[in-house]
């Protein structure tokens, strides 16, 4: 995600960056007579190029370049868009402008080029005219002197010693005078030209900056590294469960199934053995058969963090279970905190949400009456919450211990729909009390310190974990959204067929050893005055 945000910036800089163009002009340097290689330069030849690039920037360039262009813009702006490089070995400037507008950097590259070679050929005709004018007058000098030494030889006398000085100083002038008037004739004629345009500047055809792809593969390269910076702090910080894969190697606990959005089921219905979430929880019952040892009959789920993930995933391999023809009890001991949050699973099994163990541990009714067969899975027996009113307490008490007992001896397994080992000490009592424990983790919502400390619990009271059921995280029960169950089995219709089917099946159901009636002895231990007898 990082990385994709990354590249999203990278195209959205590169559409608010304005645009620049570039275009180019080569000029070939020619030396003139007043140039002069400095001590130490760069290029070696006749031109020091390297002060002729600098000199392509001055501000007497500038000036030309900016009337040629008829810009408004002024010398020192356009200056500052002039580069100009050296390709080696030659005496070559290219001569680079940077605009906003592709026919703008055409022109400027050729102005500058142009007002620099304006410029060399105005400084050397310069120089030229200087060296011309300081050899006219060494020329009018000489030839004065010369008129002078002709005066006095006509006055001398011939043969004198005067006569031979006079002769032999009026050719040493003439000598200089027919010098200085041979290089005047060559300067005179000397024609200017401090290079040439070789390559003009061409119209840019698309942007030199921003560039695309470097934007965008930056823009790629910081989003990718910041993500992995934002995923070790999130490994680092965040304690939350994301995925299946943090609850095995985060919280060191085996994931039995793995549920996704399409199999987590909803609290008006357990899922169909052949959906997506049936086949899901038909793999788990078969984890768990493999996983559970001889005599192990008791299953607890209990949750990671506060909700009702537990009660989906009871309720989902009680009927499970179920399907294969075992005798299966299901104990809602999730003890409620409204009716909203009581009625899952009476609306998952199609029973009534009273009585329930609440009830049944306070001594209110027996437990035939609290057990209610399900209409569609006749092998799947419940025991709903019930009220809640007078459960503080219970879930330790010796009545539990006793109702527990009483089902091993005439079911097959019993699973336990437990609260969170977060949020009551209850999970951990149920726990005690049972052979093995699954634990419910909903992502996003749960805490590697919450699994950590949930597995510390069950391991303390000597409960083999089995190991995690992941899922989503469950939205929310609303009163709005509770609805009622597809099958229902009435009240007195419910206890009629309890009592009808209660001891028929399997072998663990037939009444123990010198006990005539089970239901007596059932009686007798959950009696409403709540004494044992």
């Amino acid at each position: 995600m990082a990385t994709g945000a990354g590249l999203s910036a990278g195209a959205g800089l590169t559409q608010a960056m304005p645009k620049v163009y570039e275009s180019s002009t080569s000029v070939l340097v020619q030396s003139v007579d007043q140039d002069t290689n400095a001590q130490g330069g760069r290029t070696k030849g006749a031109v020091n190029l390297d002060t002729e690039a600098q000199l392509v920037g001055s501000g007497a360039v500038a000036v030309k370049a900016a009337a040629l262009l008829r810009s408004g813009v002024s010398p020192v702006e356009l200056a500052r868009s002039v580069s100009v490089q050296v390709p080696a070995n030659t005496t070559v400037l290219v001569i680079t402008f940077q605009a906003d507008k592709p026919e703008a950097a055409q022109y400027g590259s050729h102005a500058f080029a142009e007002a620099y070679l304006r410029n060399r050929e105005e400084t050397a005709r310069a120089q030229l005219d200087k060296q011309i004018s300081s050899l006219n007058l060494k020329v009018k000098q000489l030839t004065g002197a010369l008129t002078g030494i002709n005066a006095r030889l006509a006055a001398a006398a011939p043969g004198s010693s005067t006569e031979s000085n006079l002769l032999s100083l009026r050719n040493n002038s003439q000598n200089q005078l027919n010098s200085l008037t041979g290089r005047l004739n060559e300067l005179t004629t000397t024609m200017v030209g401090g290079g040439s345009i070789i390559s003009d500047a061409r119209l840019p055809e698309r942007p030199t900056s921003p560039n695309t792809l470097l934007n965008v593969g930056t823009g790629g390269m910081i989003g990718l590294l910041l993500g992995l910076g934002l995923a070790y702090l999130r490994e680092r910080f965040d304690r939350r469960l994301v995925t299946a894969a943090d609850v095995r190697d985060r919280g060191r606990v085996p994931v039995l199934a793995a549920l996704d959005d399409r199999s987590t089921p909803h609290f008006d219905d357990v899922v169909q053995p052949y959906g997506p979430g049936g086949r899901v929880f038909n793999r788990l019952r078969n984890e768990v058969l493999a996983s559970l040892r001889d005599g192990d009959q008791i299953i607890v789920v209990t949750g990671t963090s506060r909700g009702s993930a537990s009660t989906l995933v009871a309720a989902n391999l009680a009927a499970a279970l179920a399907r294969t023809g075992s005798d299966v009890v299901l104990i809602g001991a999730h003890l409620p905190d409204s009716v909203v949050d009581a009625a899952p699973l009476a609306r998952m099994l199609g029973v009534s949400a009273v009585p329930g163990l609440s009830d049944l541990l306070a001594g209110r009714v027996s437990l035939v009456h609290a057990l209610q067969r399900t209409p569609r899975i006749p092998s799947l027996r419940v025991i709903t919450t019930g009220g809640a009113a007078t459960a503080a307490g219970l879930m330790q008490s010796q009545r539990l211990k006793d109702t527990l007992a009483s089902l091993r001896r005439q079911s097959g397994y019993v699973v336990i729909e437990a609260p969170s080992t977060s949020s009551s000490a209850d999970a951990q009592s149920l726990a005690s009390l049972a052979d093995a424990a699954i634990l419910a983790v909903e992502l996003r919502r749960s805490t590697r310190p919450a699994l950590l400390d949930a597995g510390e619990q069950l391991q303390r009271v000597g409960t083999r974990l089995l190991g995690a059921v992941v899922m989503p995280r469950l939205a929310p029960v609303r009163p709005s959204d509770v609805v009622a169950p597809a099958v229902t089995l009435a009240p007195h219709a419910a206890e009629e067929h309890t009592q009808r089917l209660q001891f028929a099946g399997s072998p663990r159901q037939r009444p123990a050893e010198g006990v005539t009636d089970e239901t007596a002895v059932i009686e007798k231990i959950t009696s409403a005055d709540g004494d044992e007898k």
